[in-house]
C-alpha cells in the first residue's frame, strides 16, 4: 500500500484554560452537539470523545475541562487529571485561546502540552469579538517566538469559521493507523452519559452563579418502553439541603423548568419522544469526596 494511500488515525486533545471555548470548537469540528455548552466556566467535567471519520483520515478528539493551576478541592484535581491523560495519550494536541488574550492559565496548560513530544497546535478563537484584527498580529508573532507552535489557527467556533482549516492540519499530522471506529461513529459515550449532561446544561443555565458547581446527576433507570418512548430517572445531588430548596423552587417550578428544557434537548438528542423524571438528593461534601467522585463518573 502506498503512503498516499495508507489508513490515517489519531487522538487529538483539544486543552485550555476554562471557558475559552473547547467544547463548542469540539461541536463544531464533529458536527454534532456532543459537548453541553454554556456562558459559565467549568461547565466540561469530563473528557469527551468525539468521532470525525473522513477519506484521508480518522480523527478522535478528546474534550477536555478547563485546567486549574489550584486544584485544592478533589474535583479540581479530578478534571486536572483528566487533561493530563488526554494529552498523555493524544497523538497531537490544539491548544484554545481567546484571541488577544494569554495569560498564568494559558502558560500552565502549554507547560503540559510540553512534556509530550506531540505537534502542538495553536487556535486562536472568538474572533467574532475582535474589532482590530490586524492588531493581532504582534500578539501572535510574540507567542509563536517564546512558545513552539506547529500551526496557528484562527477562528469563530461558534460561527463555524476556520474549522475545515483547523481540520485540514490535524488531518495532515495524524500517524499512520487503522481507522479505530466505524465510519457513522461519532462519539464512545453512552445515550445514559448525554442525557445526564443535558441535564446539567439545564442546572448550569438556569441556577445561580455558585449553585452549579454542587450539583451532579447521576441517571437512575433508562428504559425504552413498547410505544417507542424512553423513559428516564435521574437524580439531581446537591451537597446542602439548602441547595435542594433552591433547585426544586417554589411549589417545584424550577425544578420542573429544568426537566422541561432538558426533555427537549434529550428529545433532539435522542430522536424520540421521552418521558423524564427528577429528583433531588443531598449527598453533602460530594465535590470534595474521591468516592462520591468515582460513583458519579469523573475520572
Amino acid at each position: 500500500m502506498s503512503v498516499e494511500n495508507t489508513p490515517r488515525c489519531g487522538l487529538v486533545a483539544i486543552v485550555g484554560r476554562p471557558n475559552v471555548g473547547k467544547s463548542t470548537l469540539l461541536n463544531a469540528l464533529v458536527g454534532e452537539r456532543l459537548s453541553i455548552v454554556t456562558p459559565r466556566p467549568h461547565t466540561t467535567r469530563h473528557r469527551i470523545l468525539g468521532v470525525v471519520t473522513r477519506p484521508q483520515g480518522q480523527i478522535l478528539y478528546l474534550d477536555t475541562p478547563g485546567m486549574h493551576r489550584q486544584a485544592r478541592r478533589a474535583m479540581n484535581r479530578s478534571l486536572n487529571r483528566a487533561v493530563h491523560g488526554a494529552v498523555a495519550e493524544a497523538d497531537i494536541a490544539v491548544q484554545v485561546i481567546e484571541a488577544g488574550r494569554w495569560d498564568d492559565d494559558d502558560k500552565s496548560v502549554y507547560a503540559t502540552l510540553a512534556e509530550r513530544q506531540i505537534p502542538r497546535l495553536l487556535a486562536l478563537n472568538k474572533l467574532d469579538r475582535v474589532r482590530d484584527k490586524p492588531a493581532l498580529l504582534p500578539f501572535v508573532e510574540q507567542l509563536c517566538s517564546q512558545y513552539a507552535f506547529d500551526e496557528v489557527f484562527w477562528l469563530s467556533a461558534q460561527r463555524s469559521e476556520g474549522i475545515a482549516e483547523v481540520e485540514r492540519g490535524l488531518l495532515a499530522r495524524l500517524p499512520q493507523r487503522e481507522p479505530m471506529f466505524d465510519a457513522d461513529t461519532f462519539t464512545d459515550r453512552s445515550e445514559r452519559f448525554l442525557c445526564a449532561e443535558l441535564i446539567r446544561e439545564q442546572l448550569m443555565r438556569q441556577l445561580g452563579e455558585e449553585l452549579p458547581y454542587a450539583t451532579t446527576v447521576e441517571i437512575e433507570s433508562f428504559k425504552d418502553r413498547e410505544d417507542g418512548l424512553a423513559e428516564i430517572a435521574a437524580v439531581i445531588w446537591v451537597e446542602r439541603d439548602g441547595q435542594k430548596a433552591i433547585v426544586i423552587g417554589g411549589g417545584g417550578e424550577r425544578l420542573k423548568k429544568i426537566g422541561t428544557a432538558a426533555r427537549r434537548g434529550i428529545e433532539k438528542l435522542l430522536e424520540r419522544r421521552a418521558f423524564l423524571r427528577l429528583w433531588v438528593k443531598v449527598r453533602e461534601g460530594w465535590s470534595d469526596d474521591e468516592a462520591a467522585l468515582q460513583r458519579f463518573g469523573y475520572e
